[in-house]
């Protein structure tokens, strides 16, 4: 891997994009359609990761699947020469690191040993509002009112949806849930206005790389009896999470924010619970109820609108 080149540095812009960033029509179109392919490959994560926790420590599958795509990260970044970041990049690494890489799977890991991915699923459709607000406070995008309004709108069906589904009583995991969306948010954010500079699949590969001798030791603590006598479905899950969730989804995702606007993108997240549930009903036999369906098709509705914005 080459040092980085002298002159100036490039994650200026990516920390602070010029506010009122807006790409094109064209960018907004293709940069939604990276996002959906994202959106697609992150919605088995939630059962995915139930299937593995099942008979996997919690913190083995939400460390030690960061310490697999870490190796595939640095074969990756090996194998194309990439260059080293700045140290002011390294420093934003860190914070997408912490969000994305150790945040949110630790978080969703423990919360899944508690509460069906299904009702995870609906939880975590805050997140795009919450990654549209990190958009507003870390990469300076302005999104117009009728975007935010929008926005609410479909977080609040999300909200309710997930208020009728638990029965109106929220659930300790809840608090767990809450603050991964919010891990979540701050690391597509940094990670997102970073991958302008370095590109979104690398933006991910170094996260992993700086990250990995930090989990290092907490995975082979967590590393006890029970691997050997797991089923094939938790390591099927486990590798998923490894591969998928935690690597190769973000190359789609992160091209997708950086190209189409982090807050407009982001907000494909809305489906995400739907895509969730769904994918949870085919892999684990959780219930599917018609109402389902029909908030989701509001919530396209308030993407569709939101987008106007």
């Amino acid at each position: 891997m080459r040092e980085g080149s002298g002159g100036a540095d490039p994650s200026a812009d990516a920390r602070a994009p010029a506010p009122g960033f807006s790409p094109s029509d064209r960018d907004r179109r293709v940069g939604l359609a990276w996002g959906l392919v994202g959106v697609a490959a992150f919605s088995v994560t939630l059962p995915a990761t139930r299937a593995a926790v099942e008979h996997l420590d919690p913190v083995f599958v939400g460390l030690g699947r960061a310490v697999v795509a870490a190796v595939l990260a640095a074969t990756a970044l090996a194998a194309t020469r990439s260059p080293w970041p700045t140290i002011a990049q390294f420093r934003d690494l860190a914070v997408v690191a912490l969000g994305v890489v150790v945040g949110f799977p630790l978080l969703t890991a423990y919360a899944m040993r508690q509460v069906p991915a299904s009702h995870g699923a609906v939880l975590t459709g805050l997140l795009p509002l919450a990654t549209a607000v990190a958009a507003a406070w870390l990469a300076h995008e302005r999104p117009r009112a009728r975007f935010w309004f929008w926005a609410a709108f479909g977080s609040a069906i999300v909200v309710a949806y997930a208020l009728w589904r638990g029965g109106g009583a929220p659930h300790v995991a809840d608090l767990l849930l809450v603050g991964a969306v919010a891990a979540a948010a701050v690391g597509y954010a940094r990670g997102a206005t970073l991958s302008r500079a370095l590109g979104g699949w690398q933006v991910i590969s170094w996260a992993l790389v700086l990250s990995a001798p930090f989990l290092l030791v907490p995975t082979w603590i967590a590393a006890d009896a029970r691997l050997a006598s797991a089923p094939w479905t938790a390591w099927a899950g486990f590798a998923y999470v490894a591969a998928v969730s935690m690597y190769l989804g973000f190359f789609a995702w992160y091209r997708g924010l950086a190209q189409g606007g982090i807050a407009a993108v982001g907000q494909v997240q809305l489906l995400q619970p739907f895509l969730t549930i769904v994918a949870s009903a085919l892999l684990l036999g959780e219930a599917l109820d018609p109402l389902t369906f029909v908030a989701a098709g509001l919530v396209i509705v308030a993407i569709a609108l939101g987008r106007r914005g």
